[in-house]
């Protein structure tokens, strides 16, 4: 009996299809410039949006802490991993986002999934908008509340669906920036029909945080609307150059996701270096980068407009739409040829 035969045949599907996944080995750090098996391309493709995984005061900050600190944390944050340096992290971010308490994931994914399930139950709705990361899915999937897609960033269909499920408990939980396209969540009518329909609002600010706002605070700085959503969710690995996720909410709510998220309570508690990394991370976004990266950002859609490109953007994500997987893949590898690494993201 052939145990791995259906993997063969889905993966030659797969390659069929051009949605085959492979990987580039990166021989240097992630900045503008990098190194791919000796030779040098331009990154068009990292979420560093500040360069910040390579900045030299990070680095520095790093290091110190490694020295005092050592190169893991030994244990789940309820056991021995909690360092001063993991509660330092969770005041400022608490401070960042202008909200009363914050807790750090391992990663952004493991947030999400912890977060939706922990906070729904059977009985509850998760409104969920339909290009909303996989991570939302994923913890919405977990939950035992009932899910109800939304159309993208569409209120009124939000408003109608809301009003078939009228009365219950639940989360209408969005992308703040959306991973693809992106585009911002209509925040401010997404607030307030979770207030006036009695559920929680969730944002997901990984692609929003250190890129939208005159200080990068996220998508409430961006629409002049601080502490207005109950849950800010985000990433340390994107804008601020590090590695996890975290959660800003009120106390009540971090303190029950500190005795209910299982990926929190589960999970060895990411390492203080990693820790002293985002800290660091997060005191160069506050020292004002921001301005420089929406600059580029429309020196590049500008560029872009004058080859004959329609795009825009008002994140730091622009997507140039091909339509077609094959040919994504051929213009990517055509771009590599003359020294350009960009990814070919297909469904």
């Amino acid at each position: 009996m052939d145990k791995t035969k259906r993997y063969s045949e889905q993966l030659k599907h797969l390659k069929d299809e051009s949605l085959y996944r492979t990987m580039h080995v990166i021989e240097s750090a992630q900045g503008s410039h990098i190194t791919i098996d000796g030779k040098e391309y331009v990154l068009f493709a990292s979420n560093s949006y500040l360069d910040l995984c390579n900045n030299e005061y990070v680095k520095e900050k790093t290091e110190t802490a490694l020295h005092t600190y050592g190169t893991g944390s030994g244990g789940s944050r309820l056991t021995t991993g909690t360092t001063a340096l993991h509660s330092e992290l969770e005041r400022r971010l608490a401070s960042f986002k202008k909200r009363e308490d914050a807790i750090v994931f391992n990663t952004g994914y493991m947030a999400n999934v912890g977060v939706i399930a922990a906070l729904t139950a059977k009985g509850d709705v998760i409104f969920s908008d339909e290009l909303n990361h996989a991570s939302i899915i994923d913890g919405c999937r977990l939950s035992k509340a009932e899910v109800v897609k939304y159309r993208h960033n569409d209120m009124e269909d939000l408003e109608e669906k809301l009003k078939l499920h009228k009365g219950k408990n639940g989360l209408i939980v969005s992308d703040g920036v959306f991973s693809m396209d992106g585009d911002i969540v209509n925040l401010p009518k997404l607030v307030r029909l979770a207030n006036e329909y009695g559920m929680l609002s969730m944002i997901d600010e990984a692609h929003a945080t250190g890129v939208l706002g005159a200080n990068g605070y996220g998508t409430e700085e961006y629409y002049g609307m601080e502490g207005v959503t109950d849950i800010v969710m985000g990433t340390l690995s994107k804008a601020v150059g590090s590695e996890g996720g975290f959660v800003c909410a009120d106390g009540t709510i971090v303190n029950y996701l500190r005795n209910k998220a299982r990926s929190f309570i589960f999970s060895t508690a990411l390492s203080p270096v990693t820790i002293a990394s985002a800290i660091a991370g997060l005191e160069c976004i506050m020292a004002d980068r921001v301005a420089a990266l929406r600059n580029n950002v429309q020196y590049f859609c500008d560029r872009l407009h004058a080859e004959g490109f329609d795009v825009q953007s008002d994140s730091a994500i622009i997507p140039v739409i091909v339509g077609d997987e094959q040919k994504a893949l051929a213009i990517s590898a055509k771009l590599m040829e003359h020294g350009y690494y960009i990814s070919a993201i297909r469904y």
